[in-house]
């Protein structure tokens, strides 16, 4: 850094054996070389073997001395400019300017900040966290989803400045459980769901609760999901990969984790438009579905999750390095806008507890962007790509699938719109999922020893 009072140029930070050549060098090398072959030449003495030798002594010297100046006085220019380059222009800190995403982050904070609800229920005493979306035309009121999405925000920016505090969205969760235990989404009613449980419980574990107060709610939760009690939830996809990451969370000890990776993984099914590689429907039972790269990058997401608490055999690890391979197989260019990253919705139906004729409807969006981002940030996957040489593939998909998520938000929020008015603009998931993205990929390509490297 230089000071308002440090005199401009190359030289202004120089030692003074550097100023002192750089000054011999403006001179002029050919001077330098001209003084120093008179001198010599008017010194040495005529015994030195007449007029022809001290010409040449003289002369060779001359030579030597410019050339040394004309070196030295360039080496001194060069290393000036270079650390004029680093301290960048007057007026600088220093560094390269900051990139957007930190100002993303900020507001995204200051709108959950300004959205949060804070309600006295008679029942449940105070209640402090965010509806399931934000900006919802009705009075807002916490739920369980909105909530569990929120405080996992939290932990990702890691913006504790007080206006909002971890500890009161933890215990707004435990006083949303239900009479019976467990927790579900606001249309799901008042039986709990084990896809709403495990999320909720792998927040509740990010925020360091500890796992025996978590331990009953996490048998609740695995004693419910079975074939015999939920058996929509058990063929889907997306409650499976679901239930098995916020179990990992929340009990990585748990005795029923290896077979929930299994049924996963037996659900797996083979491509033949793409070499026969294995991937994921929506459905894990026949009938699957057509391949769906949001189903198969959430599968490879829980997996590679999975590998890391529980280990893998070499069956898992094959399915889950197929699974990565699929999604490198993507023939659609550009990335950015490829059909691979289309935002998807399903439907989950259950049997209603009250009335098994009629059926429970979950309806489920996904942002398919940002699961596809989430599992090529996964160390397994760029293991795949250097092993079958295509690095090149897997750093187009990525970029072109973070370029589709950075292209969906406003000031750090994120909007579902399918041109349906029913539709809830704001999802509090979609917002968590967006900035998970942006900073697992920003920290992956962070380069401290390049300091021209932006997120």
């Amino acid at each position: 850094m230089r000071s308002d009072a440090t005199p401009a140029g190359p030289d202004g930070g120089a030692s003074r054996p550097g100023r002192f050549v750089g000054w011999l060098g403006g001179l002029g090398c050919l001077a330098a070389g001209y003084g120093v072959f008179q001198f010599l030449f008017q010194v040495l003495p005529g015994s030195l073997g007449g007029e022809t030798a001290k010409y040449l002594i003289a002369s060779v010297s001359g030579f030597g001395t410019a050339l040394a100046a004309w070196l030295a006085a360039a080496l001194v220019r060069a290393r000036a400019g270079g650390s004029a380059r680093s301290a960048g222009p007057p007026g600088t800190s220093g560094g390269p300017a900051p990139g957007p995403l930190p100002e993303v982050f900020a507001s995204a904070y200051d709108t959950l900040v300004a959205q949060v609800a804070v309600v006295d229920d008679p029942g449940r005493g105070r209640l402090t966290g965010w509806s399931h979306s934000l900006g919802e035309s009705s009075p807002s009121r916490p739920t369980s989803v909105g909530t569990a999405y929120g405080l996992q925000i939290m932990l990702d920016l890691g913006m504790t400045d007080g206006r909002l505090i971890p500890g009161e969205l933890v215990d707004t969760l435990w006083r949303l459980r239900l009479p019976g235990g467990g927790w579900s989404a606001r249309s799901q009613g008042a039986e709990a769901r084990p896809e709403v449980t495990a999320l909720v419980l792998g927040a509740l574990a990010r925020a360091g609760v500890p796992p025996d107060r978590l331990a009953q709610e996490v048998d609740r939760c695995t004693t419910a999901f079975t074939r015999e009690l939920d058996r929509a939830g058990r063929e889907s996809t997306h409650v499976m990969t679901t239930v098995l990451r916020g179990l990992l969370r929340a009990a990585p000890r748990l005795t029923a984790l290896p077979s929930l990776r299994e049924a996963l993984v037996d659900g797996a099914i083979s491509d033949p438009a793409r070499d026969h590689l294995r991937c994921w429907g929506y459905r894990l039972d026949p009938p699957h579905g057509p391949p769906s790269p949001l189903h198969t990058a959430q599968a490879v997401v829980a997996l590679e999750r999975a590998a890391r608490v529980l280990g893998e055999s070499a069956g898992v690890r094959a399915a889950r390095e197929d699974g990565v391979r699929w999604l490198l197989s993507c023939p659609d260019a550009p990335h950015h806008a490829c059909l691979d990253l289309e935002n998807l919705r399903e439907e989950v139906r259950r049997p209603r507890p009250d009335d098994p004729a009629h059926h429970e409807v979950l309806n489920v969006r996904h942002f398919t962007a940002t699961w596809i981002v989430r599992a090529l940030l996964s160390r397994g996957a760029l293991e795949v790509a250097r092993q079958d040489g295509r690095e090149e593939a897997w750093r187009e998909l990525l970029d072109g699938a973070v370029a589709a998520v950075w292209a969906g938000q406003r000031d750090g929020i994120w909007s579902w719109d399918r041109g349906d008015r029913n539709e809830l603009r704001h999802p509090m998931w979609m917002t968590y999922q967006g900035l998970t993205a942006l900073r697992g990929h920003a920290l992956w390509t962070y380069r401290p020893d390049d300091t021209t490297a932006t997120p």
